[in-house]
C-alpha cells in the first residue's frame, strides 16, 4: 500500500463516533390521530469506508407518531453526526431507523435513502419497521 492510500485509511471514523445521544424528542399534542411524517433532506453525508470517499444521498424518514414527534433541529444534527463515519449505504438507513425507532415508539416508520451514483450504480436503500 502506498504512503498515500495509508494516509486516506484514516480519513474516517467508526460507527461508534454516531451521536444519537443528539436527538431529542417533542411531546405530540394529538396522540391518537392517524397521523403521518415526513422529513426530507438532500445534504446526507457519510464515507465510503472501501473508498474513503463522500457518499451524499437524499434521505427521506416517514413515521407515524404516537405521543412523541422527532425535534428538527437535533435530527439535524445527528444526521450530521454521519458525514466522516465510514460506513456502508446499506447500514446507513437501518442505523438511522433504530436511532429513531428507540426515541420516539412510532407506530410504523420508513427510512429511505438515494446515494447519488457512484461507479455507475445508484444505491436505494429501505428500512422499514415493523418488518
Amino acid at each position: 500500500m502506498s504512503s498515500a492510500e495509508q494516509d486516506q485509511s484514516n480519513e474516517w471514523q467508526d460507527a461508534g463516533k454516531i451521536q444519537p445521544e443528539l436527538l431529542e424528542s417533542i411531546s405530540f399534542t394529538f396522540p391518537n390521530s392517524n397521523s403521518k411524517v415526513t422529513y426530507t433532506t438532500e445534504e446526507f453525508t457519510s464515507v465510503c469506508p472501501w473508498t474513503n470517499l463522500p457518499d451524499f444521498a437524499r434521505l427521506r424518514i416517514e413515521y407515524g407518531p404516537q405521543a412523541l414527534l422527532i425535534e428538527l433541529k437535533s435530527l439535524k444534527y445527528y444526521l450530521t453526526s454521519f458525514r466522516n463515519v465510514g460506513i456502508l449505504q446499506e447500514e446507513v438507513v437501518n442505523q438511522i431507523l433504530e436511532d429513531l425507532r428507540r426515541l420516539i415508539n412510532p407506530t410504523f416508520m420508513v427510512v429511505e435513502a438515494w446515494f447519488n451514483e457512484r461507479g455507475g450504480i445508484e444505491t436505494h436503500v429501505v428500512a422499514t419497521y415493523p418488518k
